[in-house]
């Protein structure tokens, strides 16, 4: 059985999980669900990210411990998992023993190497990205960009490692590896940044500056820079699965792929002879009039109020269907609830009462076997044929958005399907033609739900499993045996109505102002 490594980013636990912490979780849960049903063996893991400045000041500024306010926090992150159907089979994080051992094990080795060494450092540090600064950060006023916060000018000895010896390792890597990057772009963007010379990577920080964080083991004067200690989770959390970490693939947000995940960490890897992962997605931001969501700009939508109101699976859905993965994209209200509207309650949902309805109404509650059908019969199974085989390579290729506007066109057309044979009119009439013409178009209808919903199970698995409940059905164990058009569900018995997508309640008029 083939295996399949996926990751989060951890997030970190200086404040709530938002929207962006959501919709990667999401994304990554697809594509390992995906994974599984094409028959991988997957391995999925997420986790949080502990260590650092600014949990130390958050900690500070409630007068509690550092440990004890990431416990908190992190608790947080955990409890979204199971309010979004995340199937991660585990959960990190950089306090763990088993990850501070790794840490300290491949510092010592890379120190040992002599791929670290000590020097002074004079220069601009911002406390908000917990990084070093060059003059070519600024923005061309002089300035420097917000993303950074409260820039200071520090001068102190520290540790670093030989980043620029590997620029051009990595450039040649780059090239030889174009895929290695999703979106393609993103491995050129990549590119470019490595034009510049790249300078050695300062790897601690001192512990009268920053006591939280993993002693480094050769020097308990310092604390390891987060990014090094971060980074290494991938690793960490199967260092004894060498099996599993050779399938690694990251999925991260755009803002942390240069440098950190796309220059740092394939050189931390080369330099410490651990092979590298298969490959980095790198998805867009959520935007919202134009304008990046995150803690710093106060825009963070709650992603559990949405779960709350609509359910996870029209969220998770909303999410997948709206972004091209790579790209950015805003989100509204509105725009949830045209597809919440459109797609969902009066498609999918459209066709599955339809469905039961009828199937209650005309054959007892069991689904006829098909019988000859006509032209109207064997377009809707092209239909199909073209949407599977469409379908599938879009998801290999990270394009979900597509591959359920596709889904989303073959239940658009059944549902027309229905409109043009309108069992209505055959279950009025005696005639033996029509009758047959009815049992094929309820079995028709049945199978073509059946079919939809193997196909979009791992964006909306509640859902899914709801829809074969009610119709009596327990998908088997080969996924693209499901796929097949047939009669798998001739003679089930179906339950008499389900409501999946209820229409939202609309606000509350506000009330009369009452006249003086």
């Amino acid at each position: 059985m083939p295996r399949f490594y996926i990751t989060t980013a951890i997030d970190y636990v200086n404040g709530s999980p938002h929207l962006g912490h959501a919709y990667e979780k999401v994304l990554t849960d697809v594509i390992a669900r995906f994974r599984r049903m094409m028959g991988d063996e997957v391995h999925f893991l997420t986790g949080v990210d502990e260590h650092g400045q600014k949990v130390q000041a958050s900690a500070r500024k409630r007068g509690i411990p550092p440990q004890q306010f990431c416990d908190e926090v992190s608790q947080e992150f955990r409890g979204l998992l199971p309010r979004l159907t995340i199937t991660n089979d585990d959960f990190i994080r950089t306090t763990e023993e088993r990850h501070k051992k790794v840490v300290r094990d491949i510092l010592q080795q890379l120190f040992q190497k002599g791929e670290i060494y000590k020097s002074e450092y004079k220069g601009f540090y911002s406390t908000r990205q917990e990084q070093f600064l060059q003059d070519k950060d600024r923005n061309p006023d002089g300035s420097w960009p917000e993303i950074f916060g409260e820039v200071t000018e520090i001068v102190e000895s520290n540790y670093f490692f030989k980043l620029k010896q590997y620029q051009d390792w990595l450039v040649q890597f780059l090239t030889d590896n174009p895929d290695f990057i999703f979106p393609a772009y993103r491995q050129k963007q990549v590119l470019e940044f490595l034009k510049e010379p790249l300078n050695d990577l300062c790897i601690s920080r001192p512990k009268e500056r920053l006591e939280w964080g993993i002693p480094m083991p050769f020097d308990d004067g310092y604390v390891t820079y987060v990014w090094f200690d971060a980074l290494l989770n991938y690793y960490s959390a199967v260092v004894d699965r060498p099996e599993v970490w050779r399938e690694a693939h990251h999925v991260i947000g755009k803002d942390i792929l240069v440098p950190p995940h796309a220059v740092y960490w394939p050189i931390m890897l080369k330099a410490a002879g651990i092979p590298l992962p298969k490959g980095i997605i790198a998805h867009g931001w959520w935007l919202q009039r134009g304008a990046k969501m995150s803690k710093s700009t106060g825009n963070a939508l709650n992603p559990l109020d949405l779960v709350s109101e609509f359910g996870a699976d029209a969220f998770r859905y909303f999410l997948i269907r709206e972004m091209n993965v790579g790209q950015d994209s805003d989100f509204t209200r509105e725009q949830f609830l045209v597809r919440y509207n459109s797609e969902l309650a009066n498609n999918l949902g459209n066709l599955v009462n339809r469905t039961l309805n009828m199937t209650t109404r005309f054959a007892g509650g069991v689904i006829p076997a098909a019988e000859a059908g006509d032209e109207l019969d064997a377009n809707l199974r092209a239909l199909w044929d073209k949407t599977r085989d469409e379908f599938i390579p879009l998801c290999e290729g990270h394009q979900f958005h597509t591959a359920l506007e596709r889904a989303m066109v073959f239940l658009t057309e059944t549902n027309a399907y229905i409109e043009k044979r309108a069992p209505w009119k055959l279950g009025k009439s005696a005639e033996a033609r029509d009758q047959a013409l009815l049992r094929t178009s309820l079995a028709t209808m049945a199978e073509a739900l059946r079919l939809a919903v193997a196909l979009i199970q791992h964006v909306i698995p509640t859902s899914t499993q709801k829809i074969n409940a009610v119709l009596g059905y327990e998908p088997g164990a080969v996924w693209r045996d499901e796929l097949v058009w047939g009669g798998k569900l001739a003679g089930r018995k179906v339950a008499e109505s389900l409501v999946l997508f209820p229409r939202p309640t609309p606000p509350a008029a506000p009330a009369p102002v009452p006249k003086k």
